[in-house]
């Protein structure tokens, strides 16, 4: 009887080598690895990146998790309109370079609220703006262009914050330099040095207008050392900061000012590339009954043309007309000039980037197969950072900074916490305290730490209810400490990646005490309406007044018309006792919470 030998095999084993889109789900990358979403999950959380099955993650991070688990990686091709302007799908600040001629400055004006930022813009645009206008009306689109001593400057006439937070978080670096506006009567004040952060955050030259000079009560001198105080060292002092002493009012002063941003402008060597295909971004957009859906836009590089196939974000369209800042009618934008745009198929989000497509199909091609690249990129590039993320994001080298926003209750705890958090900086990575202030944290500190990619700590410090609620949807990671060295001891963790498990904080609801009585001994009971969420009894429960915290402790209990009630809804009334706690005052707000473990 034979034996039957069992055929031979010469195949090769298969190489373990994938080619990956520039985007795709956990779930996909899961099959195309041929293993399971589980446990790509579980390799993206050895690497600092927390995702759902159904999360959509670039390239670069799908990349990591193949070659951690034995693949080597392929990116796919590009499409042509990917090819068409490479650079500008995920660059902050355009870098082309084909760039070789000087381009206008693109500025903005910040500071304190009542110094006189909208009055500087109007007299600038009063004495500067080419008369002849079309009708003789200027109409608003959010920039405008100025003639001075035949060079161009643009000036965003929107809220400075915007151009460097909102706009900034979604990826569009849009300004050049920044006119800090100080009224010489008044001195620096909060928000002077919150704009001064913003304004370095975002890495923009700053040039101070000393404003209000003919005020009887003017001082310079004393404004500028408050300026050295707050860390702009003027060149009178033998620092690099240009400093202008202006007049809205009057306009004295404002051909200097102008005449200094373009000295400013000549360090900078801004330059771009006319000859090229567009690429800009959005200032504003909205709905015109009339013309259907418009845009602002700004031309960063190349010459934006009418007739040109174009990708906004993610809408597309043709440009049917293009309208400048005086209301009239061009066929090309260059280089730094706003223009009015129509053709658009939807109304795009301020700071989309525009590219000009070969041509319609493509564009709609590149919209419709495009959407989860743009969630790749978002969730690449603005990502938040956490205490929780923060390790696995250094090791990966993709984070050389680690910047925070350090709110606190009092002045004197600022510079303790400060020099001890900067001690923690290490050789992969420096700790960067990118603002610091006192009282409540505020919406302006969560759009800078989501514009900066940081987070947030508050020492004896809690957002308010708008600042909450932009955190959860900036997903920005705000801690609250009120203990020092606690508070160093977690962030030492998290950059050495021994954080332990934290409990997170869940706000049930809100009420507004509207009146207080007197229960014989039972003491002060608040007369309290629900404005949102549940009120449940036995909640923890946080008293603030004025956006100060008085008080922290639990209800003893919740009644409706004298009847104990397990918990109240939003929009009824309803009388709380607080344990350990009766000064209350009409217009105190009582925060609801609870907290849970949160599973890193």
């Amino acid at each position: 009887m034979s034996t039957q030998t069992p055929p031979q095999t010469t195949q090769e084993p298969e190489e373990r080598r994938v080619q990956l889109p520039r985007a795709l789900t956990v779930k996909e990358l899961g099959d195309t690895l041929g293993t399971s979403a589980i446990e790509v999950i579980k390799e993206l959380m050895k690497n600092g990146v927390m995702a759902s099955i159904n999360q959509v993650i670039d390239f670069d991070t799908a990349a990591i998790v193949a070659t951690d688990l034995g693949f080597e990686v392929e990116e796919e091709a590009q499409t042509a309109a990917e090819e068409a302007a490479p650079e500008a799908t995920t660059s902050r600040r355009i870098v082309d370079e084909t760039a070789t001629t000087p381009r206008p400055p693109v500025v903005t004006v910040l500071g304190h609220v009542d110094h006189g930022k909208t009055s500087l813009l109007d007299a600038i645009r009063r004495t500067k703006v080419a008369e002849g206008e079309a009708g003789g009306i200027t109409q608003h689109i959010g920039a405008y262009q100025v003639d001075v001593q035949g060079r161009l400057i643009t000036f965003l006439d929107t809220p400075g914050h915007e151009a460097f937070t909102s706009m900034r978080a979604r990826g569009a670096q849009v300004t050049d330099l920044a006119i800090l506006v100080v009224a010489a009567d008044d001195g620096v004040m909060p928000q002077t040095v919150e704009a001064i952060n913003h304004a370095r955050a975002a890495d923009v030259a700053i040039v101070v207008a000393l404003n209000k000079i003919d005020a009887g009560n003017a001082n310079p001198d004393r404004v500028k050392q408050q300026l050295l105080n707050s860390g702009l060292v003027l060149e009178e002092l033998g620092g690099d900061v240009i400093c202008v002493p202006v007049s809205a009012r009057t306009g004295e002063g404002l051909d200097s000012l102008l005449e200094n941003l373009l000295i400013a402008t000549e360090v900078l060597e801004l330059k771009a590339n006319p000859d090229r295909a567009a690429v800009g971004v959005v200032i504003e957009s909205e709905l015109d009954v009339q013309r259907g859906p418009i845009a602002t836009i700004l031309v960063q590089t190349g010459t934006l043309r009418a007739g040109d196939a174009v990708v906004v974000g993610q809408t597309w369209g043709k440009i049917k007309a293009m309208f400048d800042d005086r209301g009239a009618r061009v066929t090309e934008a260059e280089p730094s000039k706003p223009v009015v745009v129509m053709g658009l198929q939807e109304v795009p989000v301020a700071g989309d980037r525009l590219i000009v497509a070969p041509d319609e199909r493509t564009a709609r091609a590149e919209v419709s197969s495009g959407r989860r690249e743009r969630e790749a990129d978002a969730f690449r590039d603005q990502r938040s950072i956490s205490l929780d993320t923060l390790f696995g994001e250094i090791s990966a080298g993709k984070m050389k900074e680690f910047n925070i926003v350090l709110k606190t209750d009092v002045q004197g705890s600022i510079e303790p916490i400060r020099n001890s958090l900067e001690r923690l900086t290490n050789q992969q990575v420096r700790v960067k305290i990118i603002h610091t202030g006192t009282g409540p944290i505020t919406e302006s500190d969560v759009l800078l730490a989501a514009a900066s990619r940081g987070m947030i700590i508050g020492f004896n410090s809690r957002p308010d209810e708008a600042a909450r609620r932009l955190a959860d949807v900036e997903k920005v990671d705000i801690r609250h400490y009120s203990i020092i060295y606690k508070l160093i001891e977690d962030i030492e963790a998290a950059l050495k990646g021994m954080l332990e498990p934290v409990f997170e904080e869940i706000i049930d609801g809100h009420a507004e005490v509207r009146q207080v009585f007197k229960i014989g001994r039972k003491g002060n009971i608040a007369g309290s309406y629900v404005r949102d969420g549940d009120a449940p009894r036995g909640s923890l429960v946080r008293v603030t007044r004025k956006g100060e915290k008085v008080f922290e402790g639990r209800i003893a209990s919740l009644k409706r018309f004298q009847e104990d009630v397990r918990e109240v809804a939003t929009g009824f009334e309803c009388g709380i006792a607080l344990e350990g706690f009766e000064e209350f005052q009409e217009g105190d707000v009582l925060e609801f919470f609870h907290s849970q473990r949160v599973n890193t």
